[in-house]
């Protein structure tokens, strides 16, 4: 179909043209079109390939210093220690490209999660379909929040802006219209069209779909966008800032050692690769990589309880999460609302006990307008009316689809409807206004219909129906129903109030119905409906879970007050009247007030999305880490200030785009689950962290001790250990172990510890206390049991192999006490974490060989141990383990005080 100013044409010009009709397309139709376009995607940026990511392993500093070191070698003629170098820098690019791809993989998984939907016309009907299933000719329906999904040109528009920054630079929202425009205009100028990619600021429009995929717009300049390159989160900053100033320490302690050895008449070659090789394993070139790896990992199990993470920063953030702030309706409720009570002058009844007698509850002159109204201003759409109750499925507002569903099932059908009572136009609900009009066509007049909150209704109401009449609405009227609907809020339904009014018949839109103002306290009131939503299950317990974990809670809703109150009683949130603040009161604070109230304050009712801000802005500045649900277009500078944007998968496609995470199910354990993952993700960031260092920083201390014990006491004192033994242990220990550190679970208390908050750093005193004493018994023991057996005469190269299986062994299985600094290694069950048994059997089985199999002996000068060289290893070990384990211990009685 060839390319033309669809602006330029009017609409049954450009219906025509796309073989279509305001009624869509049929699904055979689109079916078949779609074979034609294809999918309505763009082109998709392909995934690193294997062999870049592999080239760029050897792209840092570390494999620099170890190809220098091999060279150097080859040029002294010491081909073995070349050839252990050589293999510890294809060990280290293994290593490194395998934590890289598995993180990038797991990224990968994650972008192909979020699906968005579109809503089209076909077969005459509302549905709603996967938008890369779009095709031209298609009629796609579109509100504020929406994602426009494919380029087309409006055929119908109502208050309708869209925002198209992210086409034009322009972020002014343009007002659109569907009026035929001239020839030879810019993309800013087309007002008549939609684009793919910009965003639904206000108001519902229609449009016919022309372009899709890479034939859009957006699609031109596909290869010219490019994502932006995953942020680097603050923990990773800190991490690399730590490992380069870690890096540039060792680099000088090893110099040091280096012009020591020389001066001291060490051999050259020994000196000098030693140096190197000490400077390589005290540098954690791979604790960025490990840690990207850990986040991308722990991103995936996140997306498996139902929540899809972004980006990195928020995998990280979430495990210090303080506060979540929680949208009660879909969230804590199950979204799944019913009309459980109808309130008017003359009934109180329970919809439900009279869906069989339609014809009397039609004789009543205050019901049928009721459920007109509720049907009539509406938004909500039943996919499939033609089934039964039970299998009806319903896109839209919760609370519309419950009115739209029970006037369904009294009789009150929309179409139907419509085509006695057409909208001229509508003022959509706002929760400033709190109230919704939609202006209609009767036969020969007009009227306006009003749905809102009950207090604004009742406000705006001076006369009321009864029966077929009309009478004043008298202050003691006015009084019982508002105790009515109090009353019903105590209970914890939500209450929607509804009312009309007739107006001028020359009235062509309710922008420029002059009566307006004066009718905003003429209407006519009918009566209000108590809708029932009821909690998630287990809600209270997870609620009870994050106390217990130091999470604060807090719900925010729009509901009355007293719906609040009795919701947050039931969830067990605080809920005295001091613990309750309405939008209305907030307003009022200043900012230090608010900050000074916040901690006091659990329940936000009749709240705005503007609101939100505030209470995230109040939490941030007691320097909490804050977690913030929404999904609405206005949620969307919320959710952006806050630490945590959390999204609802039912929300608008604003929210999704502005959010980290998107909760798939809108379930609140899902979002607590999440925080869980987190606290995991966190926990074996730490692991990684201590092991790493701990080990690093034991060989330096005991050849630093070698080489000082060499210049200033002994002459000629031999190092424990060599450089192949170095990088060996650098090989077994570190690579296998930190990487099976990356899978290892949750431990039982992790949600009953309070979480760090923005302030607190990440390497704990404790962790500091345990690398530190790790290090120094580790490479001061080493040093000593090296001094003791020389001195008594046992021949070197035994003692050399004795404490190079000592170091290695040693490490291997001090790897299990750090798993958990809470409990005890000889409570931890070790079959929790296979992937780290293997490593570490691994591991061993590596070092064996590396003293019993001939040829490995001749590379790393070793010899057979005897069995009371294990004896003293055995010793050794015990002796690390029970210091690591009698240190834990006090840290655990410590915490319990």
């Amino acid at each position: 179909m060839p390319k033309k100013k669809y602006f330029s044409q009017s609409i049954e010009e450009v219906l025509k043209a796309f073989k279509t009709k305001k009624e869509g397309l049929s699904d055979i139709e689109a079916k078949s079109r779609l074979k034609h376009h294809g999918l309505n995607k763009l082109p998709e940026e392909k995934m690193i390939p294997w062999f870049f990511l592999l080239v760029n392993q050897f792209k840092n500093s570390l494999v620099y210093i170890l190809l220098g070191a091999a060279l150097i070698s080859f040029f002294l003629e010491d081909l073995i220690d070349m050839y252990v170098i050589l293999a510890a820098v294809l060990v280290n690019v293994a290593v490194g490209f395998i934590q890289e791809y598995k993180a990038v993989k797991a990224m990968e998984t994650l972008k192909k999660v979020i699906t968005f939907y579109a809503r089209v016309i076909r077969n005459g009907r509302e549905k709603e379909i996967k938008a890369e299933e779009l095709v031209p000719g298609d009629v796609v329906l579109l509100k504020a929040g929406d994602k426009v999904p494919a380029d087309g040109r409006l055929i119908f528009s109502k208050n309708f802006e869209v925002n198209e920054a992210s086409l034009t630079g322009e972020s002014i929202p343009v007002k659109k219209i569907t009026d035929q425009l001239k020839n030879d205009l810019v993309i800013a100028e087309q007002k008549n069209m939609v684009f793919m990619g910009t965003v639904v600021v206000t108001g519902v429009g229609e449009f016919v779909v022309t372009d899709t995929g890479v034939n859009t717009e957006l699609g031109k300049i596909a290869t010219l966008i490019r994502e932006t390159s995953e942020e680097r989160t603050p923990f990773q900053k800190k991490l690399d800032h730590f490992s380069r100033l870690l890096g540039y320490i060792t680099i000088g302690v090893s110099f040091v050692i280096f012009l020591i050895g020389v001066i001291e008449g060490i051999g050259f070659t020994q000196i000098f690769i030693t140096s190197v090789a000490i400077a390589i394993s005290a540098i954690p070139e791979g604790l960025v990589i490990a840690v990207t790896a850990i986040l991308a990992v722990g991103m995936q199990r996140i997306l498996k309880q139902k929540a899809l993470v972004k980006k990195l920063v928020a995998a990280e953030t979430l495990g210090s999460t303080t506060v979540i702030c929680v949208d009660k309706t879909g969230t804590l409720t199950e979204g799944d609302m019913r009309v459980s009570k109808l309130v008017t002058l003359n009934h109180d009844l329970s919809p439900a006990q009279h869906y069989a007698s339609t014809p009397q509850i039609k004789e009543s002159m205050e019901l049928v307008l009721l459920f007109k109204i509720g049907v009539l201003s509406n938004d909500a759409v039943i996919q499939n009316p033609q089934d039964e109750f039970s299998k009806w499925k319903m896109i839209g507002n919760p609370t519309e689809k419950s009115l739209l569903s029970v006037g369904a099932r009294l009789g009150f059908y929309r179409e139907d409807l419509e085509k006695e009572e057409p909208c001229l136009d509508e003022i959509p609900f706002d929760s400033d206004k709190k109230y919704m009009l939609t202006l209609h066509q009767q036969k020969d007049k007009k009227v306006i219909y009003l749905k809102g909150a009950p207090e604004k209704v009742l406000e705006m109401s001076k006369r009321i129906q009864n029966g077929k009449a009309i009478k004043p609405m008298s202050l003691s009227l006015k009084k019982k129903f508002q105790n009515e609907f109090e009353e019903m809020s105590r209970t914890g339904l939500r209450t929607l109030a509804f009312g009309y009014q007739l107006v001028n018949s020359k009235a062509e839109n309710l922008g420029n119905l002059k009566q307006l103002k004066e009718l905003s306290d003429q209407f006519i009131f009918l009566g209000f409906v108590g809708i029932k939503d009821p909690l998630r299950k287990k809600t209270k317990e997870t609620i009870e879970l994050c106390k217990k974990a130091g999470i604060n809670i807090v719900m925010i809703t729009g509901d009355h007050k007293l719906t609040a109150q009795a919701i947050a009683k039931e969830l067990g949130l605080k809920s005295k009247a001091e613990n309750i603040l309405e939008g209305k009161d907030l307003v009022k604070l200043t900012h230090k007030e608010l900050v000074k109230r916040i901690r006091d304050i659990s329940v936000y009712a009749r709240v705005t999305p503007k609101d939100k801000l505030q209470i995230v802005d109040a939490w941030q500045e007691k320097g909490e880490v804050v977690a913030m649900t929404g999904d609405g277009v206005n949620d969307a500078p919320a959710l952006k200030t806050a630490d945590i944007g959390i999204a609802l998968g039912s929300g608008s496609d604003v929210a999704k785009e502005t959010s980290d995470m998107v909760i798939l199910d809108d379930n609140f354990r899902t979002i607590v689950a999440a925080v869980r993952e987190g606290r995991i993700i966190f926990n074996n960031i730490k692991k990684v962290i201590l092991y790493l260092l701990s080990d690093s920083l034991s060989e330096m201390i005991l050849i630093t001790g070698a080489i000082i014990i060499n210049a200033f006491f002994v002459k000629d004192f031999p190092l424990p250990l060599l450089a192949s033994q170095i990088l060996w242990i650098n090989l077994i220990d570190d690579s296998f172990p930190s990487i099976a550190l990356t899978f290892d679970p949750e431990e039982k208390e992790i949600m009953t510890e309070k979480p760090l908050g923005h302030n607190q750093n990440f390497f704990t005193k404790e962790m500091k206390i345990l690398t530190l004493l790790i290090s120094v018994v580790l490479g001061l023991g080493s040093l000593l049991l090296f001094l003791f057996l020389i001195r008594n005469g046992w021949e070197l190269v035994r003692v050399q192999t004795i404490i190079f299986t000592f170091f290695a062994v040693s490490t291997l299985f001090y790897v299990f006490s750090i798993r958990s600094l809470r409990h005890s290694v000889f409570v931890e069950k070790f079959s929790s974490n296979r992937y780290l048994i293997y490593a570490v059997l691994t591991g061993f089985i590596m070092q064996l060989m590396a003293v019993y199999f001939s040829p490995l002996q001749k590379v790393f000068r070793t010899v057979a141990l005897r069995f009371e060289d294990w004896v003293i290893i055995g010793i050794a070990c015990v002796i690390i383990i029970v210091l690591i384990e009698l240190t834990k211990h006090i840290f655990i009685l410590r915490n319990k005080r």
